[in-house]
């Protein structure tokens, strides 16, 4: 029991130093460094239970900390720690608890003992200076030794980091990303240029270094200040959608952020056009990189418009006649305006929405081109797109990203302008998602002969990241396009196409509570904890005995937002807990990843060649080795521990998120709460990720608002204005 020594019992002004040996982490925030342990110190008969703040703490370490006793109202006496420090333990029973730990890749509990066996007080000096005696250890031998020196060695560069990040008032869950960036050098390129850090490693943005800036003395009207803080706002105006800003309120936004007069900005910004990181185009100012994108996807599309193609022109009414009776089917007139506009066109775009034949159209031209013998691609963002593409056409489809093959060592991909892929047709299907860098690399991968077919759905949501590709491409008037908008699948049980179409135009849904058959069902419910209690239902209970469908692998709960009570963090804690609550784990970052979980990787990792927004299920935890296995769709990724923070659960993940995705079963959760997010589409896009069944879970008000919301958010882009000057 926490009792403090009977003259401190009361008070919490006596300030005392307690030393022991940590007995385990009860809570730990990797994000701020709070910790929650239990400290055994010689002379008292139970763990104390200390409470603080410290850059990076193990089981089995010696803990120096001072503080104050204080009584918590439901855990009791506590010692508030004002500092801690921590060191290597000594004792042999304090280093197997350390090693024990799994802060040692290639160490685990049964080795950790072996270890100790082996060489008792010694163990660590014998790890860090004469590694080779670990051979004498039955179960190490030089791959093992390999990877525990090397661990060891990167675990004390990690705590040197941290500890160092955290004087200058950094949370510790970044350093490790830090060590792998910069590795030995970290701290000296930190010194130096703490705004490095923005553009160098992920996850760490603008106020987190500005924050080391200040505390290791850079002036708040420094010039170094104010460049870094010009590129933040451009940076931060593209995850918004926005491919410029005007100078003027370029201006205006960093002398909100930054307190600095507008001529030190004036000139930061001309020193910025001048080293090329940002580009002026009239009164328009880009990061450099979106400028070239913007530009270079508006005359490729051009090129290749106005190319010969590689192959005798198609005439086009035989052509769509003998798909016709190929796949048994009469179009309807607007797919053979479709169908004729893709094959008379070098350049042409297909969209509309759920329901409408576009998958169709892609069929009858993967027909044709075969016919013809020509060599054909067929490709989309995501992995589950290109799937859906093969299954329909029988051809293969694969990712932007592995058709173009992208190549790490130079951090670019294989096929450019130089290396064009050596292909005749490529027919490129969910182009709402795509953004302009990520379409600029894929029109450079062209040959100027290639025909190109763009398909995709503007009503959706637009892509992730900046530029609004496809509508602009529309828009301009200047690439060959149409729309289909007669809808097909009205078979029985057809509510979820119809229900899309209703939010498209701004009409009421249609529930099935009174259709057995029905495939749309609207569950009201109107405070955040009953949509929580229903929503549990529906994935535990209701949806698997009603239509068999198994809720780690069929049922996606989509939600609008990350963050509060109802967003996607939030429920993916509770969605595991009844979902997968036990097994095999390792925590990371304040997360838990067990055998088993449904996972989402956020970020492009082209060495492993897993994309953001790409879903695979746990397939194996490797305590040993600190490491964890994901499968994606049969292939599988290993993760070390230091690389979770690349991965999320994903039992629930947001709207925006499942683009590109489809699911035999969607629940989407839809209240006031996410009033900023309410727009038509959105709710329309996130309907039309079910393929067989979609729960609406909410507030009918909600709904309402989402329907009636049709305001488009302008994005900053030019790429419509270059393509009709160019045409």
């Amino acid at each position: 029991m926490n009792t403090p020594p009977k003259k401190q019992r009361g008070t919490n002004e006596a300030n005392e130093v307690l030393t022991g040996t940590v007995e385990n982490i009860v809570y730990r925030a990797e994000e701020t460094g709070y910790t929650v342990c239990g400290l055994r110190v010689s002379g008292r008969k139970d763990a104390v239970t200390v409470v603080g703040t410290c850059a990076a703490i193990w089981a089995g370490e010696t803990l120096r900390t001072e503080g104050t006793w204080t009584r918590h109202p439901k855990h009791g006496y506590q010692f508030q720690a004002a500092s801690m420090i921590c060191v290597a333990p000594t004792s042999a029973h304090g280093i197997e608890r350390y090693l024990a730990s799994g802060m040692v890749k290639g160490i685990g509990k049964v080795m950790a003992q072996r270890l100790v066996a082996a060489f008792g007080d010694d163990t660590l000096r014998i790890i860090d200076k004469e590694s080779e005696r670990l051979r004498e250890v039955d179960g190490i031998g030089p791959k093992r030794r390999g990877l525990i020196k090397d661990s060891w060695i990167e675990q004390h560069a990690v705590r040197d980091i941290m500890i160092f990040l955290q004087s200058h008032g950094m949370g510790t869950a970044q350093a490790a990303r830090i060590y792998r960036q910069y590795g030995s050098q970290a701290v000296a390129i930190i010194s130096e240029n703490p705004y490095q850090l923005c553009r160098d490693v992920w996850g760490v943005g603008f106020k987190t270094a500005d924050g080391v800036a200040k505390s290791i003395g850079v002036p708040p009207q420094s010039k170094l200040r104010a460049r870094a803080g010009l590129v933040y706002t451009m940076e931060t105006l593209a995850s918004e959608g926005h491919c410029f800003c005007l100078d003027a309120e370029l201006i205006l936004q960093a002398q909100d952020l930054l307190d600095i007069p507008a001529e030190i900005l004036s000139e930061a910004l001309a020193s910025e056009l001048e080293r090329s990181e940002l580009v002026r185009d009239d009164n328009r100012i880009y990061l450099a990189s979106l400028y070239h994108a913007e530009t270079g996807v508006a005359e490729r599309l051009i090129t290749l418009s106005r190319s010969e193609r590689s192959f005798r022109p198609i005439v086009v009414e035989k052509a769509v006649a003998w798909a016709g009776q190929r796949m048994k089917l009469e179009f309807a007139p607007m797919q053979v305006q479709a169908l004729q506009t893709a094959l008379a066109e070098k350049v042409s775009v297909i969209t509309g929405g759920p329901g409408v034949g576009k998958t169709t159209i892609i069929r009858a031209l993967v027909d044709v081109y075969r016919a013809r013998g020509l060599t054909i691609a067929l490709a989309a963002p995501t992995g589950r797109a290109a799937k859906r593409m093969e299954e329909a056409t029988h051809h293969a489809a694969s990712t932007l990203h592995r058709l173009l093959k992208f190549n790490p060592a130079v951090h670019g991909f294989e096929h450019d302008r130089a290396n064009p892929l050596a292909i005749d047709v490529v027919i490129l299907d969910e182009c709402s998602m795509i953004d302009i860098a990520l379409m600029q690399s894929f029109l450079n991968a062209l040959p100027d002969p290639c025909c190109l077919v763009l398909v995709g759905d503007i009503d959706q949501l637009p892509s992730v990241g900046p530029g609004n590709v496809l509508r602009d491409i529309i828009d301009s008037e200047v690439i060959a396009y149409r729309r289909l908008d007669h809808i097909f699948r009205q078979d029985k049980g057809g509510a979820i196409v119809r229900n899309a179409h209703h939010v498209n135009h701004g009409e009421a849904l249609e529930t099935g509570e009174r259709a057995e058959s029905s495939d749309f069902f609207f569950i009201s419910a109107e405070h955040p904890e009953d949509v929580i209690d229903k929503m549990l239902q529906l994935i535990t209970r209701r949806i698997p005995a009603k239509f068999g469908f198994n809720p780690i692998h069929d049922i996606q709960v989509l939600t609008p937002m990350r963050r509060n009570q109802l967003g996607a963090e939030n429920l993916n804690g509770l969605l595991q807990q009844a979902l997968n609550p036990t097994g095999a784990e390792l925590q990371r970052f304040g997360r838990a990843y067990r055998d088993g979980d449904r996972v989402m990787q956020i970020r492009n990792n082209y060495d492993k060649e897993v994309f953001n927004g790409d879903i695979g299920l746990v397939h194996q935890i490797n305590s040993a080795e600190q490491e964890l296995t994901v499968d994606f769709d049969g292939r599988r990724v290993t993760y070390a521990v230091n690389e979770l923070d690349e991965l999320v659960l994903a039992y629930a993940c947001s709207i925006h998120k499942s683009q590109g995705s489809e699911y035999p079963a969607v629940i989407i959760l839809m209240t006031t709460q996410h009033f900023k997010l309410l727009q038509r589409n959105l709710l329309y896009t996130a309907i039309t990720r079910g393929r067989k069944l979609v729960c609406l879970v909410g507030q009918q008000k909600a709904i309402g608002m989402a329907i009636r919301n049709n305001e488009i958010r302008l994005r900053r882009t030019a790429l419509r204005q270059r393509l009709a000057m160019a045409g």
